[in-house]
């Protein structure tokens, strides 16, 4: 297909024309290079280093960084998931817990804002939210807050200490720890009632059926690799679950200029570009309209700063990851800034949308 890459093993179908504009660089794929990234929320590599080499030496060397000689711990399980039962076994819409016919005083204020069927009505929902870091754990903690009865919570991720700056569940002594357990144990300290469902996983074409597997009311976008971003929308659309996507909450400072519209009225935002061509040329959107509720951003893309630990030797990654990590932090080309204000931001726009729907409380501006 012209335009198009293959990446690693498998076809990647991501339009290298825009993701080259998106990333201010010239892709130039290599034999095993991972999927494509975005600036969504988490690191985007597009330095043409190696940054592997580059980890290595610093490693056998000594380096400034604390974290490095500090030695933390590395995860060495390669796609543990792929062999874990719980996608083999995922439970099914009969396995469900008995909704929620009773709203605790807890949600007394919140009942005072939806109504009592309202409320109710969100006891009852299951929202899937795929990607738990500087957005999705706040649209977690939203929801959880705004009494969403079921929840499943996917990420392949463990905690990273640069994490923190933006991620509810990341504290440094919660470093390499699953994102996915933590944001679980949160919600529940939130919504002791609440059916949680976390997943340690990484969404692609072998693991979508499971994860979407029971069928959600609701599923949240908040993934940062533009292969898995492209599948789970397109998933979504063709099996007409309701989705709303957040595009790109990295390298930005304006919450400001945070919008929510159809993915065919979007401007600026070159992610939101690259996933409306992708999906178009999938058939969807063809006619205008998309159907796609969007969370992004009109303020234009910020480069990002270089700290001064990069100065001597470049990036040096000091997350403890997965020697096979898809989407880890070594294997990107550009690291892009990120503050928690914009994450959150972001994520509350995206959390207002679904709560509206969920509860029949929406409007004509968010469809």
């Amino acid at each position: 297909m012209d335009d198009c890459i293959a990446v690693g093993s498998r076809p990647r179908i991501v339009h290298t024309s825009e993701i080259a504009r998106f990333l201010n660089t010239t892709l130039k794929p290599r034999t095993g290079e991972p999927p494509l990234h975005s600036p969504t929320d988490e690191h985007c590599c597009t330095d043409s280093q190696d940054c592997n080499d580059s980890h290595d030496r610093t490693e056998n060397q000594g380096s400034a960084i604390p974290e490095l000689d500090a030695a933390l711990p590395k995860q060495t399980r390669i796609r543990a998931w792929e062999a874990a039962p719980g996608l083999s076994a995922r439970p099914q819409q009969e396995d469900l817990p008995p909704v929620i016919d009773k709203i605790h005083r807890r949600w007394d204020r919140f009942v005072r804002l939806m109504g009592h069927e309202g409320v109710l009505r969100l006891l009852s929902s299951h929202v899937t939210i795929f990607g738990l870091g500087g957005v999705g754990s706040y649209v977690a903690e939203a929801l959880a807050r705004s009494a969403v009865g079921r929840m499943t919570l996917v990420d392949f991720d463990d905690v990273c200490l640069t994490n923190v700056n933006r991620q509810l569940q990341a504290f440094p002594g919660t470093v390499g720890q699953s994102k996915a357990a933590l944001l679980a144990e949160r919600v529940r300290a939130i919504h002791p009632e609440a059916w949680v469902d976390p997943v340690q996983a990484f969404y692609d074409a072998s693991t979508s059926a499971a994860l979407l597997t029971p069928r959600p009311d609701f599923v949240v976008d908040a993934i940062d690799n533009v292969t898995s971003k492209v599948l789970l929308l397109e998933t979504c659309l063709s099996q007409r679950i309701p989705v709303i996507s957040i595009t790109g909450a990295g390298a930005r400072l304006d919450p400001t200029q945070i919008r929510v519209d159809d993915l065919s009225r979007t401007k600026v935002d070159p992610l939101a570009r690259v996933l409306r061509r992708e999906l178009v040329r999938r058939g969807y959107g063809t006619d205008g309209e998309m159907g796609l509720p969007v969370v992004y951003s009109e303020e234009e893309v910020r480069a990002p700063e270089v700290p001064e630990w990069d100065l001597d030797k470049g990036f040096q990654c000091i997350c403890p990851h997965r020697e096979d990590s898809p989407h880890a932090c070594e294997k990107r080309r550009v690291i892009y800034g990120t503050a928690t204000f914009m994450t959150a931001a972001f994520a509350m726009a995206a959390s207002s949308v679904v709560v509206r729907r969920l509860s029949q409380q929406q409007t004509a501006t968010t469809g």
